[in-house]
């Protein structure tokens, strides 16, 4: 199994760790956290000192809150229970479920719940607070148990408690961390025995979210101070066993404190794709002589290894993915809008639509897949259709790979359409924001009556012309008309609003009508698609938006929009709309509940279709904009995508659709004045409209505005280091005459 097979990304989790209780009813011969109650100020933390922890972890930047505390400790001491029943709680994970939910609920912090031994009911109990949680197997050697061994007199580490406890996590679907700990006296067979059993767990229940493979570090104080303790070799030996045993997918984790800097890079190679736990505010309580080592330090030596380190969540990414398969509705809600279609979190607070700059990060180097990066890179730049599965791989790129895909479809961009960025000078008029359809992304459609979101409204048809009018006197070439299907609107509509619009300014470009409403016109009247484009044109119509295509992928759009046109429908409007000699764009708007296979079908689909047909002037990547979406506001969708995800959605298309669709579009509402030199020079070589009124972003929340005007644009072009040309709406420079 190659390196390279489980990703450029390295993982870790920025948290605090809040040690709740160090009382416990186990003695392990080389454990220093388990503390009894004489050496201790108190047998518990109250919650005061718990959410001053927390607070300061939030302060720092953490986003996990891992609560480690000994074994059921009321079970030995009477100090705990006297303790427990002077706070009103029964049982110490009563208590750390209180103080779980007052973390969560008062920080925002997602807990991960370290508890020891628990069954179904105590899984149940936790789950509502919790993230995920975790207990270490350590091993599956009952021989360790003997008189002598390093577990001894600790009832809880028993191999097959402690296996039915995972066992009992994975039936209560729990996202779970365990592991190994190595070098306390077992053997490499009995490492392995402890390997097939998580694997055969996982394999029943999917719920190994992380395998741990901790090296044992002799403490002084300690039965075990003179044991000796294993090698770098033998820890990396276990690593790569484990990555072997339990595949490419799975997350494998070695704590980076318990090695030296130099080592780190050996470890990677081995097959570790997280770092677990780095806190910023406190210490390693379990291995307290060894410090965290500081970030800046942990991505120079994950650097070195040809990796990227990102932060996670403490629900590790893949179940982060589906946070509502293996979490509470509450939890999966702030999961979700937290993260990127990888699942990892979004750490820069940007979003499309807001006013914060989009940050763009600049790495140099590479990773343990630049080279099969180039390769794909090497096939798209010849024009050769790509699979879903090297799409897939150009989204997944990271750090350094980003930019070797941005450059790459830069390139292509100079070669393809020189240096001039273009754009045309229109006005929308969205004649309706009452539609039929409730698309799950849209908050710029109202019911039949006002809306939360301001005032439903139908402009008629000589308001309709009065602005095409108003947009031709100040210089428009074009006007985009769009609108909600109105339950009173059928097919006449669109023709008379075309009729308007010509009568009223007999010159300008008419670009118009979705694929929904085209459908939608057709089916009213009883034409077919064919019939009804051929009237439409006879009446002016120029050229069609390619909008309502969202992500031409079923899976998807059963969930954002099921009851508007499908993939086949839309692609067949298309079809039929160049078949007739109209022209039309095409887009896809992202970052919601998809995947990049998602995108890379969409990406497809559209080149399969320019291939057949032609037709398509452009490709607009448009991020979803997710403040008033109404899918958002319940907790269904993601917050967009991320910058990094933005700007390969802009190089990856072009790519993919080269050399079929020459115009990449980018969209100043969606990403605002930086952003938009960023896809610039990242494959983009239009920056679409002025957009005179520009309305769905802002109903959505958006805060770019609602028009750039031309002195603008050339300021944008001359920014990105390239100069500014007016075109038409297909793509013809513009003469002073015009």
């Amino acid at each position: 199994m190659t390196i390279e097979a489980s990703g450029s990304v390295v993982t870790y989790s920025r948290k605090v760790f809040i040690p709740l209780t160090m009382l416990c009813r186990d003695v392990c011969h080389y454990c220093t956290f388990a503390k009894a109650p004489r050496e201790v100020r108190s047998p518990y933390l109250s919650r005061d000192e718990v959410l001053t922890i927390a607070r300061t972890g939030v302060e720092a930047g953490c986003r996990e809150a891992l609560f480690t505390l000994g074994d059921r400790p009321e079970a030995r001491y009477g100090a705990a229970r006297d303790a427990l029943a002077a706070m009103g709680f029964e049982s110490t994970l009563a208590y750390l479920g209180a103080m779980a939910k007052a973390v969560l609920d008062e920080t925002g912090l997602l807990p991960h719940l370290n508890a020891g031994l628990m069954d179904d009911a105590d899984y149940a109990a936790l789950r509502p607070v919790s993230a995920s949680m975790g207990l270490m197997l350590e091993t599956a050697s009952d021989r360790l148990s003997e008189r002598g061994g390093p577990h001894h007199g600790s009832p809880d580490k028993v191999p097959a408690r402690r296996l039915e406890a995972i066992e009992a996590a994975g039936r209560a679907k729990v996202p779970f961390t365990t592991g190994l700990l190595i070098g306390i006296g077992e053997t490499r067979e009995e490492r392995i025995e402890a390997l097939l059993a998580i694997r055969d767990t996982h394999r029943r229940h999917g719920h190994i979210q992380e395998v741990i493979i901790q090296n044992f570090r002799a403490k002084p104080g300690t039965r075990m101070a003179d044991h000796a303790e294993p090698s770098l070799d033998e820890h990396l030996w276990t690593i790569a066993v484990a990555r072997l045993i339990l595949g490419p997918d799975m997350v494998i984790q070695a704590p980076p404190n318990l090695h030296s800097p130099e080592e780190l890079a050996a470890v990677l190679r081995a097959g570790v794709n997280d770092w677990g736990g780095v806190s910023p505010v406190t210490p390693d309580h379990v291995n307290p002589e060894a410090p965290w080592p500081h970030l800046d330090l942990l991505d120079r030596a994950t650097a070195a290894a040809g990796r990227v380190l990102r932060e996670r969540l403490a629900i590790g990414p893949a179940y982060a993915r589906q946070p509502e398969a293996w979490m509470e509705p509450a939890l999966a809600k702030v999961v979700r809008r937290s993260v990127d279609a990888r699942g990892l979190p979004i750490v820069d607070g940007w979003h499309p639509g807001t006013s914060v700059p989009m940050p763009i990060e600049h790495r140099d180097g590479t990773t343990v897949r630049s080279n099969s990066v180039r390769e794909i890179l090497g096939r798209a730049l010849e024009g050769v259709r790509l699979e879903e599965a090297d799409i897939v791989r150009l989204f997944e790129t990271d750090g350094p790979d980003v930019a070797l895909v941005a450059n790459a479809a830069d390139g292509l961009r100079r070669r393809m359409a020189g240096d001039a960025i273009t754009y045309v000078v229109n006005r929308n008029i969205n004649y309706t924001n009452i539609c039929l359809y409730k698309c799950g992304f849209c908050a710029f459609s109202k019911g039949t009556a006002k809306d939360l979101r301001g005032p439903a409204y139908k402009l008629d048809f000589e308001e309709v012309g009065r602005r095409a009018a108003e947009a031709d006197d100040r210089g428009a070439t074009e006007v985009c008309l769009q609108g909600g299907i109105h339950p009173d609107y059928d097919g006449h509509t669109y023709l008379n609003v075309l009729r308007a619009v010509r009568a009223a300014a007999p010159s300008i470009h008419i670009h118009a009508f979705s694929p929904l409403e085209v459908t939608h016109g057709a089916s009213t009247l009883g034409l077919s698609l064919h019939d009804f484009l051929s009237m439409l044109k006879a009446e002016g119509l120029s050229t069609l938006p390619g909008t309502a295509a969202e992500v031409l992928d079923d899976e998807v759009r059963a969930i954002i929009c099921p009851d508007k046109v499908n993939t086949a429908e839309w692609l067949e409007v298309m079809r039929t709309a160049h078949a007739v000699g109209l022209r039309s764009t095409a887009t896809i708007m992202f970052g919601h509940v998809d995947r990049y296979a998602n995108w890379a079908r969409h990406l497809l689909r559209i080149r399969d279709l320019q291939e057949e047909t032609g037709g398509f002037t452009e490709f607009v990547p448009l991020p979803f904009v997710h403040m008033e979406a109404p899918i958002w506001r319940r907790g269904q969708a993601r917050s967009g995508p991320s910058a990094r995800e933005t700007l390969l959605m802009q190089a990856v298309a072009r790519l993919v659709l080269h050399p079929l669709i020459p115009n990449i579009q980018t969209s100043w509402v969606k990403l605002g004045e930086q952003g938009v030199i960023a896809a610039l020079r990242s494959g983009a070589n239009d920056l679409g409209g002025v957009l005179m009124d520009e309305s769905i972003t802002r109903a959505a929340g958006g805060v770019n505005g609602q028009i750039w005007d031309a002195d603008h644009m050339v300021t944008i072009a001359e920014a990105a280091g390239r100069f500014a040309m007016q075109r038409t709406t297909l793509y013809q420079p513009m003469t002073a005459a015009e």
